[in-house]
């Protein structure tokens, strides 16, 4: 069958075709993928889910909202067919749910558990519009874990928005689920008690005069007892299911009873991670995103002498100490794998936290392990650092409690503006108490992990995506003296003060212009006495870092030299002010203008655009 590229296309096919039509298109997906890259588990799951939802619903004036974003996969590939092999790629389709993208993308989407408040707030105006549309949320992965999905649904309830709910339950997040509600889900698959009690009930309840009518007006009292659904109904939720995922006819008569409902419904839908391409459903940790050529087994082999990742140097860290000191406690908010926290996972299973998809509660729940005398070390990226922001400020860093931060995929990454780590050196160097690291290689970060676990502060430790220049990883752990940078390379003329990733292309700039190279290490506190040495023995000074200039390190380094009342030319080079879209690495430090030929060019016309005002 030949791919169907429209919802308007798929909605002439009668009901019959679209079990071959969800085959055809699994099979597209696969082959797309292979070409780009990206996440695949969870799409496969949802081909029935996606085409379904389509098929009944008026999309785009029928709102879609994908929660998480990755499993939107199925949705761009209906909407922007012609388009779909340019995703991820510099200039091409996002990763994720965009609404300048494409009308069909309701809500621009990247992190979890935000689409039941989005879907609401269109509801209620929706409503307020005299309009009849229909908000959608579709919300699976794990994301339901996060308390503000919660707090969306309870507002829900209480307001009677005209509203759907879509529960992807596949029972994975990257990581299986965990916690009670993961529990609570399981039970409500396996239980059968309801549907049985429901049934059989009616049939013969009817039989039974006078019975039938006392048995409605308990319906109620009798479905909190027994419903699987007990806790969504709870909350005012009209909730079905749970349904096959995978079942067109289940799923297409399912969304048509609720399309002509009022309300707030909750449809709970089963699905399965990776289904349809074995290797996938078979691990589904693995398969939940791939390189190119998984299909077709054209993906180049990692090479035997690649250098180990910062996620490893940071989970073969923790093994490290957690061996030495039994209070390390190792948190992570459902990024076990990416976070480089398997191999602790299995070997200090007592002392491994995973709580879902729920930031806020993973830094709180630190601040009160460090009351008790513990070591929590919280692995988190830095774009999802960003929800718990409260929770850092309010509960760590006022009450000066030693939690330490590794924060991983700081600076640009290849999925683009959502999950860029662009802002921790602004939005952590703003808050008292904090010290904040900012290791150059494999080495100098294990040293600061170490450093800011035995700190007497809040600490953070904040590192890129992929391998440092350096593989040295298993020498002694040394303690730095807090706030000291280290002078790298002794020069004339120009001091490059390099943060962190920086330091690689500062490299590069100080061998052309035989310039002093500092690798600052510490955004917070500042090495004063280098910025000031550097200041009075340099007449141009270049701060480098891979974060977002406003409130940056760089604005820190100026303020020490306004405040010393030093005169000194200084450039600044970090992430301008927009957002920066997706592409490989060396794409997006170009679109910010901070590979070493462009700072070398910068430095060069600031150069000689001084030299002609004197003349």
């Amino acid at each position: 069958m030949k791919p169907v590229t429209s919802p308007q296309e798929l909605r002439q096919y009668p009901l019959s075709d679209l079990p071959a039509i969800a085959e055809s298109m699994r099979t597209t997906l696969l082959e797309k993928v292979d070409k780009t890259g990206g996440h695949l588990g969870g799409n496969l799951g949802v081909v029935e889910l996606t085409l379904a939802l389509h098929y009944v619903f008026d999309t785009p004036n029928d709102q879609l909202l994908w929660d998480v974003g990755h499993q939107a996969y199925v949705h761009k590939l209906l909407t922007r067919f012609e388009q779909f092999e340019s995703i991820r790629q510099k200039d091409g389709l996002a990763p994720f749910p965009r609404r300048e993208e494409s009308p069909y993308d309701a809500f621009g989407v990247g992190h979890s558990s935000t689409t039941i408040s989005a879907a609401l707030g269109m509801s209620i105006a929706n409503k307020l519009k005299g309009c009849s549309n229909k908000a959608i949320a579709i919300i699976g992965d794990g994301a339901m874990t996060a308390g503000m999905a919660f707090e969306a649904m309870n507002h829900a309830g209480d307001c009677q928005a005209d509203l759907v709910i879509v529960l992807n339950d596949n029972n994975m997040s990257i990581s299986g689920n965990v916690g009670a509600l993961a529990n609570y889900f399981s039970h409500i698959q396996s239980s059968k008690l309801y549907a049985s009690l429901k049934d059989e009930g009616k049939k013969i309840l009817r039989r039974m005069p006078g019975v039938w009518e006392m048995a409605r007006s308990t319906k109620s009292k009798i479905k909190s007892i027994v419903t699987p659904g007990a806790l969504f109904e709870s909350m005012g939720l009209d909730y079905t299911g749970p349904i096959d995922g995978h079942d067109m006819q289940v799923l297409v008569r399912a969304f048509e009873k609720v399309k002509q409902a009022k309300g707030p419904k909750l449809i709970h839908v089963i699905t399965q991670k990776g289904k349809g391409y074995p290797p996938a459903e078979a691990d589904q940790i693995k398969y939940h995103a791939v390189a190119k050529g998984f299909y077709t087994q054209s993906a180049t082999p990692p090479s035997p002498t690649c250098m180990p990742t910062y996620s490893k140097v940071f989970g073969d860290w923790l093994c490290e100490v957690a061996e030495q000191d039994k209070r390390v406690i190792g948190i992570t908010p459902a990024m076990r794998e990416g976070s480089g926290m398997v191999t602790f996972a299995e070997r200090f299973k007592e002392r491994y936290i995973d709580v879902g998809i729920a930031e806020q509660h993973s830094v709180t729940l630190a601040a009160g392990l460090a009351c008790e005398s513990m070591k929590p070390v919280v692995a988190i990226y830095s774009t999802f650092l960003q929800r718990a922001y409260d929770q850092l400020i309010h509960d760590v860093c006022i009450q000066n409690l030693p939690v330490l931060f590794a924060i991983d995929r700081a600076g640009l990454v290849n999925d683009g503006p959502t999950h860029n780590g662009s802002f921790d050196f602004s939005y952590l160097r703003a808050i008292p108490n904090m010290i904040v690291m900012a290791p150059s290689d494999a080495h100098e970060c294990r040293n600061m992990l170490y450093t800011g676990l035995y700190a007497p502060n809040p600490a953070a430790v904040r590192y890129p995506r992929g391998s440092g220049p350096q593989a040295e990883t298993h020498a002694t752990l040394t303690t730095l003296p807090i706030g000291k940078s280290r002078i790298i390379r002794q020069g004339t003329g120009i001091a490059l003060l390099c943060f962190g990733s920086m330091l690689a292309q500062g490299k590069i700039v100080a061998e052309h212009f035989n310039a002093t190279l500092i690798d600052m290490r510490f955004v917070k506190p500042l090495d004063e006495d280098t910025i000031l040495e550097c200041a009075r023995t340099h007449p141009l000074l270049v701060t480098l870092e891979e974060n977002a200039l406003i409130g940056g390190a760089g604005e820190g380094i100026n303020t020490v030299i306004h405040n010393n009342h030093l005169h000194c030319d200084i450039i600044n080079l970090g992430i301008p002010d927009y957002f920066i879209e997706h592409g490989n690495p060396e794409q997006m430090l170009s679109s910010c203008g901070l590979t070493a030929p462009q700072i070398i060019q910068r430095i060069k016309a600031y150069i000689a655009q001084k030299e002609a005002a004197y003349e």
